[in-house]
């Protein structure tokens, strides 16, 4: 209930809007929160199919290209019907209403509710694909979500709404479920939004992440990418190559699992350097590598002028002429220090790999650890190795909540058909990161849980079974 306090605040236009738009989710999500599971996974559907329809996803992609000048269409398009595809996979069977688990010997019933509404900051790499996640995730669980999009992304999540409605229309269920803030979307309306809602989702910015953060209003955001990659001695180069390549150019690396450097064991070093050749990667000299860096990171911030951009575009921008740059699938450059002097040690956002060569596993972890010193702490890190002892060593001891093993980091780290993930396009990094959670984010956490908590067999443990070893071992 608002205070005389609160009402008494002078509202500006913005949060006028926004209040006005919450309300009608508010009322929606009422009325949607009675639904039964099988309403609830019938809406899903509606809304899955909406971006999965190949006609919808088409439009979608080239409108996201078009407006926002990242990615490609292609990639846009597999992304949009991967990652939609793969989401209701997940959910399929999930309980998200009513009673979800019983444990009766712990005396504990846990009942699904709704959180209400959400807010979802989507960013312009992935307007199609992160909203539509947002949206299936949130109305699996009987909420509302409103979009807060991007300036380039807005024309895409827009006609993304359009496609849902529709669907909403031929099933009957309410649209204010799904809406999104007006033109002009200022800050000023997605700072309100953020504080009228009752849950924040931010994928994007590190500015965004914090002011969801900083919102006032439960928030779930996600650290900033900057995957690194080690190649063992034991790794199968050919196999590495071809996965490390067709993920790390996906999309023109707008993914925050891209990987962004390579580090090589000195045995298979030039192998492996030949294998990504061969694969489409195209080394630069040390004098072509100045020029790339004097264009990418100009004053030592990466330029938005080449981010998601083809490598042709790359080579144009950066006065780079030499035919094998100019017509490969990627640049690679060499390097051998981490931190803000070495830029390439950072996230890239680009068809730019950089290259590490380590004397051995010890060296290739430290290189790793500098690298997740200066960027990405907490996101996740792979190996292709066949020793399991390094790979659970980076398990153990790098503070990355994923270590994807022998797999294409973009397509694996955000969940696939063949590994355990749920596919997501916001991983939570964790207090590394500067996160509240370090998982996927998935359906669960678009839900509260009540539990009913009866009484059992009382389980109360003597002083001996408590203390008795200490004792034994210390004296009392």
């Amino acid at each position: 209930m608002a205070t005389q306090t609160d009402a008494a605040k002078p509202q500006t236009a913005a949060a006028r809007t926004v209040a006005e738009i919450v309300k009608r989710a508010r009322a929606a999500q009422q009325a949607y929160a009675r639904y039964t599971q099988a309403q609830l996974d019938e809406v899903v559907t509606a809304a899955g199919w909406a971006i999965i329809n190949p006609e919808h996803n088409r439009v979608l992609a080239e409108l996201a290209v078009k407006d926002t000048g990242l990615g490609n269409v292609s990639d846009k398009i597999v992304k949009n019907h991967r990652k939609t595809f793969g989401l209701l996979r997940d959910l399929q069977g999930a309980k998200s209403t009513g009673v979800i688990a019983e444990y009766p010997a712990r005396g504990i019933t846990e009942i699904a509710r709704p959180v209400g509404v959400v807010a979802a900051i989507v960013p312009s790499t992935n307007p199609g694909a992160t909203p539509a996640n947002n949206i299936i995730n949130a109305l699996k669980c009987g909420n509302a979500i409103i979009l807060s999009p991007s300036p380039k992304g807005y024309s895409t999540s827009v006609k993304l709404l359009g496609y849902i409605h529709a669907e909403f229309k031929r099933i009957g269920a309410p649209l204010d479920l799904v809406q999104t803030l007006p033109l002009p979307a200022t800050r000023e309306m997605s700072t309100e939004l953020m504080q009228q809602a009752d849950l924040v989702v931010v994928t994007g910015s590190k500015n965004n992440v914090r002011a969801g953060y900083s919102s006032g209003t439960p928030a779930l955001g996600v650290g900033v990418g900057n995957v690194a990659v080690i190649v063992d001695a034991s790794a199968d180069c050919a196999d590495a190559a071809g996965k490390i390549m067709r993920s790390k150019i996906f999309d023109n690396a707008t993914s925050c699992s891209s990987e962004n450097s390579v580090i090589i064991h000195a045995e298979v070093y030039a192998a492996m350097l030949a294998a990504l050749a061969r694969e489409g990667g195209a080394l630069l000299s040390a004098a072509e590598k100045a020029t790339l860096q004097q264009a990418m990171f100009p004053g030592g911030r990466l330029s938005p002028t080449i981010t998601a951009q083809s490598v042709s575009r790359i080579c144009a921008i950066a006065g780079l002429t030499r035919p094998e740059l100019v017509n490969a699938k990627c640049l690679m450059v060499e390097e051998t220090g981490t931190g803000r002097d070495y830029p390439f040690s950072g996230e890239k956002l680009a068809p730019v790999l950089t290259i590490y060569r380590a004397s051995d596993f010890d060296h290739a972890f430290g290189i790793m650890r500098g690298i997740y010193d200066y960027m990405g702490n907490g996101h996740s890190c792979g190996i292709y190795s066949e020793d399991e002892d390094h790979i659970r060593r980076l398990g153990l001891d790098m503070t990355v909540c994923r270590v994807i093993v022998k797999q294409a980091h973009t397509f694996a780290t955000g969940g696939s058909f063949d590994n355990g993930l749920p596919f997501s396009l916001s991983m939570g990094c964790g207090t590394w990161g500067g996160n509240s959670f370090s998982e996927n984010l998935n359906y669960r956490h678009f839900m509260n849980i009540t539990r009913i908590v009866t009484t059992i067999p009382e389980d109360k443990p003597s002083e001996e079974d408590l203390f008795g070893p200490f004792w034994k071992k210390y004296g009392k």
